[in-house]
This record gives structure tokens, C-alpha cells and sequence, in this order.
């Protein structure tokens, strides 16, 4: 398996790391994980969120990291 993508929204405020998630995301390929360093308490649950919203799979969290595996 390789390393995930990184998109690094430390510093930003909800909701602005689930909208870089939601503009990163489709550049990547099916399949592909992208982590989501985000250091805003709210991400924990936005972006689990988001994903079963939007048929994406929560991989889990890692560290200050949210991991999200493209599925469509």
C-alpha cells in the first residue's frame, strides 16, 4: 500500500478543512488515501461526516491526521 496524499489544513476552521477535502479529493485516484491534518476539534467530526455523506470511506484517524480512502 502506498503513502497517503497529505493536504495539510492545520490552522484552518471549521468548515474550511472539509472544503479543501471536498476540492482534493476528486484529484486523486479511486482507491487513493488522502490524510487531512487538521488541528480543529470540530474535524473529528466533520469529517467523518462528510465522507458517509458523500459515499467516501473514513479510514480513521491518525495523530492530528484524518484518513479518507476515495472510493467514487
Amino acid at each position: 500500500m502506498s503513502d497517503p496524499e497529505i493536504l495539510d489544513c492545520r490552522g484552518l476552521r471549521c468548515p474550511l478543512p472539509v472544503i479543501e477535502l471536498a476540492r482534493r479529493l476528486p484529484e486523486l485516484p479511486v482507491g487513493a488515501v488522502l490524510r487531512v491534518l487538521a488541528d480543529d476539534p470540530a474535524a473529528a467530526v466533520d469529517i467523518p461526516a462528510w465522507c458517509r455523506m458523500r459515499g467516501q470511506e473514513y479510514v480513521g484517524a491518525n495523530g492530528s491526521g484524518y484518513d479518507v480512502r476515495r472510493l467514487i
